[in-house]
C-alpha cells in the first residue's frame, strides 16, 4: 500500500469516526449498557486513529508485514495472558469483519532488511497471526529509548494497563538498564511514582504476580500493602504460603481481583503506627492556599509557632515538590539574606 493510499484510507476513517463521536455524545445517560459500550469503543477507536494520523504526518511509511517477520518487544508491558486466543477474540473478530483499521508501530531490526521489532500493537499483531493475515504497521527508525517511550505512551493514552502491569513495565525497564528519565517518559509520571512502582514490581515474587494477573480493580494502595506484607518476617514462610495457594485447583477459577484478595488475606497484617496522644490543642493557623493558573499544582500550608505543614497536590504536585526540594539551599540563602536586610531596617 502506498503512503498516499494510506493517508486517504485513514482520513476517511477519521471522518467517519468524527460523525460517530458526535452521535455518541447525543446518547442519553439512561441508554442501555450495550450502547454505552459501543460509544466507549468508538471513542477508543478515534483515539487510536488520531495516533495513526500523527504517524502519517510525521512521515512514517505504513506497509503490510508477515507477522512471522516481526520480533517481540524487548520490554513486556502486559501479562502474557493478554495475548492468548480468548483475550484477543474480540479484536480478531473486528479485524475479520472490518480489517485492521489502525496500524501498529514497528522498527527495523539492525542488519536485517526483512525483519522488524514490534513497538506497539501487540494484540493486533496476535490477532493477525491468529487470522493468518498480514499486519499493517508504520515503520520508524527508533532508538531503544525512543521505542520504549512510544510503547508506554500508546498504552498510557488508552489507559487500559492496570497498576501492577505498569509496575512490571517500570521494573523491566530498570532491569534492562534504562535511565529513570526514560522510564518516567514511558509512563508519563514523576520519579517518585516510578520509584514506588519499581519497588512494588521487584518485591513481589513474579510467579505470584503472574498467577494473580492484571487485577484491574486493585489500585496503588492495596498493591503497596501487599508488597510490604510480603517483606514482613519471616519472609520465607509468607513466600511458601503464597506459592502453595496459587497451586490450589480452585485458585485459577477466581477472577484476577479475587485472586489478589485471596492471597492478601493469607499474608501477615501490617500493624498501623499508633498515633501519639495529643498533649494539648495546637493553635493551627488558617490554611494558606495557592493554585497554579493551569490548575496542575495546588499548594496548602498550615502552621503553629514551631511547625509548618505543606502539601502539594494535583497533577504536577509531586514533581513541583521535588523541584522545590532540589533548590532548598538556594531558597534558604535568599531567605536568610532577606531576613538580614529586614533586621537591619528594623535597627535603623
Amino acid at each position: 500500500m502506498s503512503r498516499k493510499d494510506s493517508k486517504g484510507m485513514f482520513a476517511a476513517v477519521l471522518g467517519k469516526l468524527d460523525e460517530d463521536t458526535k452521535a455518541e455524545r447525543e446518547i442519553p445517560r439512561s441508554s442501555s449498557p450495550h450502547l454505552m459500550k459501543v460509544a466507549a469503543g468508538v471513542r477508543q477507536m478515534q483515539e487510536r486513529s488520531e495516533l495513526a494520523e500523527r504517524l502519517l504526518k510525521e512521515g512514517a511509511a505504513v506497509i503490510e508485514i508477515n507477522p512471522d517477520d516481526i520480533l517481540p518487544s524487548s520490554i513486556s508491558d502486559r501479562f502474557d495472558s493478554a495475548y492468548d486466543n480468548e483475550a484477543i477474540a474480540e479484536i480478531a473478530q473486528s479485524m475479520l469483519e472490518r480489517g485492521q483499521i489502525v496500524p501498529g508501530l514497528v522498527r527495523p531490526v539492525a542488519g536485517r532488511s526483512d525483519q522488524y521489532q514490534i513497538v506497539y500493537g501487540r494484540r493486533r499483531l496476535a490477532a493477525a497471526k491468529q487470522l493468518g493475515i498480514k499486519f499493517k504497521a508504520a515503520i520508524r527508525e527508533l532508538s531503544d529509548e525512543e521505542a520504549v517511550i512510544f510503547q508506554g505512551e500508546e498504552n498510557t493514552a488508552r489507559e487500559d494497563l492496570s497498576f501492577i502491569e505498569k509496575c512490571l513495565f517500570a521494573h523491566a525497564q530498570e532491569q534492562a538498564g534504562f535511565k529513570r528519565d526514560t522510564i518516567c517518559a514511558s509512563l508519563s509520571t514523576g520519579k517518585s511514582h516510578i520509584s514506588e512502582m519499581i519497588r512494588i514490581g521487584s518485591t513481589i515474587d513474579h510467579a505470584v504476580l503472574h498467577a494473580i494477573g492484571k487485577a484491574p480493580g486493585i489500585g496503588r494502595g492495596r498493591w503497596d500493602e501487599f508488597s510490604k506484607a510480603c517483606q514482613l518476617e519471616p519472609r520465607e514462610k509468607s513466600q511458601q504460603i503464597l506459592l502453595r495457594a496459587i497451586q490450589d485447583a480452585d485458585f485459577s477459577t477466581l477472577s484476577s481481583d479475587d485472586r489478589f484478595l485471596k492471597l492478601l488475606s493469607l499474608l501477615p497484617v501490617l500493624e498501623k503506627p499508633q498515633k501519639a496522644p495529643v498533649k494539648g490543642k495546637k493553635n493551627l493557623s488558617p490554611p494558606r492556599q495557592w493554585r497554579a493558573i493551569d490548575r496542575t499544582v495546588s499548594f496548602s500550608m498550615r502552621k503553629t509557632e514551631k511547625k509548618a505543614v505543606i502539601s502539594m497536590e494535583a497533577e504536577n504536585g509531586p514533581e513541583f515538590a521535588e523541584f522545590i526540594a532540589d533548590q532548598l539551599d538556594e531558597l534558604y540563602a535568599v531567605f536568610c539574606d532577606q531576613s538580614a536586610q529586614t533586621g537591619r531596617k528594623d535597627h535603623d
